[in-house]
């Protein structure tokens, strides 16, 4: 399909959408604790995401039965919440999107649960900042390549592994529109970066082996190998200059 480009219009009325995903986003971290249950914290970000006029993206989404893909330890996206106990010691992937006004947000962030070891604690930072290292390479006439590589390098550099099973991807009036935005790739390759497009950046970034396998429940995804996977995402806007991050404050 072909990629659209979104007016500046356009782009505010994304950026209003990722507004509400921040909301979820933040009263996620403040009642996560140990002890909690994945279901009651997806229940709070489905109240937080209609009590500002939302609609959870996600829930009904290809058949997905919840507004917050969660994703503890060695599962790396997809995973639907249930009665699930967060415990002390796990890191946690929160994942969720938004439509308002017939515009889509998305955001994803790792967090971890109470006292966790240093190895996840460093998995998280880095893979946060392979996010950025991404961000940090849209601008006008720059290629989808640089982005993906710079995700890559970030990751590979520290003795991580990203998915490349599973990519980012364009949004706007539709939850996943064109172009695919992978972790890994070459400079100088891929699609060339314009002005108004919109694109969900979204690392995944494994402790071993990048394997993956999808569960039996046909939605979580884990590491095949049993190692920890965090997950980081922003939606973002390529502008005139250089970029605007839509989702900001995740």
């Amino acid at each position: 399909m072909p990629i659209n480009y979104r007016t500046a219009e356009e782009i505010e009325k994304l950026r209003e959408a990722n507004q509400i995903v921040v909301a979820a986003h933040k009263r996620l971290t403040e009642i996560l604790r140990p002890g909690i249950s994945t279901i009651e914290l997806d229940s709070e970000a489905e109240t937080v995401i209609r009590d500002l006029g939302g609609v959870p993206s996600f829930k009904g989404y290809r058949g997905f039965p919840a507004t917050l893909c969660v994703a503890i330890n060695d599962q790396v996206v997809h995973g639907i919440p249930d009665k699930t106990i967060v415990k002390e010691g796990d890191i946690i992937g929160l994942d969720l999107g938004a439509e308002y006004k017939g515009y889509y947000g998305d955001a994803a962030k790792t967090l971890p649960v109470g006292q966790v070891s240093e190895r996840a604690l460093k998995l998280i930072k880095v893979t946060r900042e392979a996010l950025y290292r991404g961000i940090e390479k849209l601008k006008p006439g720059a290629r989808l390549g640089d982005v993906s590589h710079a995700i890559q390098a970030a990751a590979e550099k520290e003795g991580f592994s990203v998915v490349t099973s599973f990519v980012g991807h364009g949004i706007g009036t539709s939850p996943h529109e064109d172009p695919q935005v992978p972790n890994f790739g070459e400079p100088g390759t891929g699609v060339r970066l314009r002005p108004g497009m919109v694109l969900a950046i979204e690392p995944m970034v494994n402790e071993g082996a990048a394997a993956v396998e999808v569960m039996k429940d046909r939605w979580t995804v884990r590491t095949v190998d049993g190692g920890l996977s965090a997950h980081f995402e922003h939606s973002v806007a390529v502008t005139e200059r250089d970029y605007t991050i839509l989702s900001e404050g995740v």
